[in-house]
C-alpha cells in the first residue's frame, strides 16, 4: 500500500533540505560517517551555534539522527532512505547544459571510488555491478534486484552470507543510479558488505572516507 503525504509534509521537508547550509551539512553526511557539530559547521561554513540550530531542525524533521558517546554528539542521516533522497536530489542538481560542468565530482580519485552513504559509488562499483549482471548472479527488474541460486553460493564464497539480510528491514538488493557514472550500482542492503568485500579485495578501501 502506498503511502500519501500531505503538500504540507512534502514541503517541510523540502524546505528543511533547501536551505543552503542544511544542503551542505546533508551532504557532508552522505558520506556515510557520523560527524559533530563542529565537524558539520566547518563542513557548511557557518558558526557551531548557527550549525546547531540547523541541526536541532534537522533532527526534529527526522532527516538527521543524533547519537551521544561520552561528551560528544554524533549527527548521522537518519536513513538509508534520506540517504537516497539526497542522491536523486544530486542527480537533479546536476542536470543542465554541458557547458555547464561534467557530471560527478572534478577529483578523478571520488569518480573512480567514493561511498553512497553505507555502499560504494563510482566507476569501479558500476563495474563490478555490470560483472555481477553479466555472470548471472544479479537480475535487475526496474529498481528491484534478485539474487539468484548461483549469485548466492558467489557471494557466500566472496564472504557475504545473505543470511544476515533476514534481520534487516532494508530491501536486499535494488539499484541505485550513480551521480558520476549515471548508470546503476548496487543499493539495497547487499550493497553495504558487498562494498566491504570489494575493499577488502581491491584495495579501494582509501577511498572509504571519501565525500563528494
Amino acid at each position: 500500500m502506498t503511502n500519501i503525504v500531505s503538500g504540507n509534509t512534502l514541503a517541510s521537508v523540502a524546505a528543511l533540505i533547501g536551505d543552503v547550509s542544511r544542503a551542505n551539512i546533508l551532504s557532508a553526511l552522505l558520506g556515510g560517517k557520523a560527524l559533530t557539530a563542529g565537524e558539520l559547521a566547518a563542513c557548511a561554513g557557518v558558526s557551531p551555534q548557527t550549525a546547531s540550530n540547523h541541526l536541532a531542525r534537522l533532527v526534529d524533521g527526522a532527516l538527521v539522527v543524533v547519537e551521544k558517546q561520552g561528551r560528544h554528539r554524533y549527527f548521522r542521516l537518519a536513513s538509508a532512505e534520506v540517504a537516497e533522497t539526497l542522491e536523486h536530489l544530486s542527480l537533479l542538481s546536476a542536470t543542465g547544459p554541458v557547458r555547464h560542468r561534467p557530471t560527478g565530482p572534478k577529483d578523478e580519485a571520488l569518480r573512480l571510488a567514493r561511498t553512497c552513504y553505507d555502499h560504494m559509488a563510482g566507476a569501479i562499483a558500476v563495474g563490478i555491478t555490470d560483472s555481477l549482471v553479466q555472470s548471472g548472479f544479479l537480475v535487475f527488474d526496474g529498481k528491484a534486484g534478485l539474487v539468484t541460486d548461483k549469485g548466492a553460493v558467489f557471494l557466500q564464497d566472496f564472504g557475504v552470507s545473505l543470511n544476515e539480510a533476514r534481520h534487516s528491514r532494508r530491501a536486499l538488493c535494488r539499484t541505485c543510479l550513480d551521480w558520476s557514472e549515471r548508470r546503476h550500482h548496487i543499493g539495497g542492503w547487499l550493497g553495504r558488505p558487498c562494498w566491504s568485500a570489494a575493499a577488502r579485495d581491491t584495495g579501494c578501501g582509501r577511498y572509504r572516507t571519501a565525500v563528494r
